[in-house]
């Protein structure tokens, strides 16, 4: 897409810890300037500690092309809520789910100052039908990628893109027990005790044994972990 010495300037829509920038910085890329539009205050102070040259823009409903810089890359993972499987399939008539449209207003707007702009655009896997009117309004065909292949955790997830080269990467083979930190104090409730004697066996090996944030959940660490939700395992809000 550019050599690394090429320092983009980069929109990110919806951004909550800034994980594009993570992404961007683990694959040599350097952002002249990183633009982020969030609004949740709690994933701001994360980008705030991790990345403090990031500016904030605030509602993406009140951000505007002609105010920024000529944008290299746009970034985006609208909200779900609407199309997600365990949600409340209300698509685009969800408040939150239907700020996709912000998502290529702005696309539009950065092409009258950079027609040649790249975009990549996430969201969850959903039904035929809105998948079809997203992938009608964005101009390409989607990649489903479960990031299993290259993580501990079970998350398929549809990208589209116009950045060349974009596929399905080869598994990489990463289990939990690949990625837990050594040496952490055990903190099992006896309820989840009991549910892994009921559910697992007494002669399970705990070390072997990851224990979910809710308490409800026990995986082998030779297993993946399921996709995390922001209920803390209650359903509904896959993050």
């Amino acid at each position: 897409m550019w050599d690394k010495e090429y320092q983009p300037v980069v929109l990110s829509l919806f951004d909550g810890i800034s994980c594009g920038q993570e992404a961007l910085k683990r694959v040599g890329i350097k952002p002249k300037v990183y633009l982020s539009s969030e609004i949740e205050k709690f994933p701001i102070c994360i980008t705030r500690k991790n990345f403090p040259e990031t500016i904030q823009l605030g509602d993406v409903q009140q951000v505007f092309a002609k105010n920024l810089p000529k944008i290299d890359l746009l970034l985006a993972g609208s909200p779900c809520q609407g199309f997600s499987f365990a949600g409340s399939q209300l698509a685009f008539d969800h408040p939150q789910s239907k700020l996709f449209f912000e998502f290529t207003r702005i696309l539009e707007e950065c092409r009258v100052y950079n027609p040649n702009v790249k975009f990549l655009l996430e969201n969850v896997p959903m039904k035929k039908e809105f998948l079809s009117i997203i992938t009608e309004h964005v101009g390409v065909e989607p990649v489903m990628i479960n990031s299993a292949l290259v993580s501990a955790q079970n998350r398929k997830r549809w990208y589209w893109t116009n950045i060349s080269g974009v596929d399905e990467p080869s598994d990489q083979q990463i289990n939990l027990i690949d990625v837990l930190e050594q040496d952490v104090k055990d903190q099992v409730s006896d309820k989840m005790q009991d549910t892994i004697n009921k559910n697992l066996g007494e002669k399970l090996n705990k070390e072997h044994l990851v224990i979910g944030s809710s308490q409800k959940n026990a995986y082998i660490g030779t297993d993946k972990s399921s996709t995390l939700t922001k209920a803390m395992g209650e359903g509904g809000g896959h993050v």
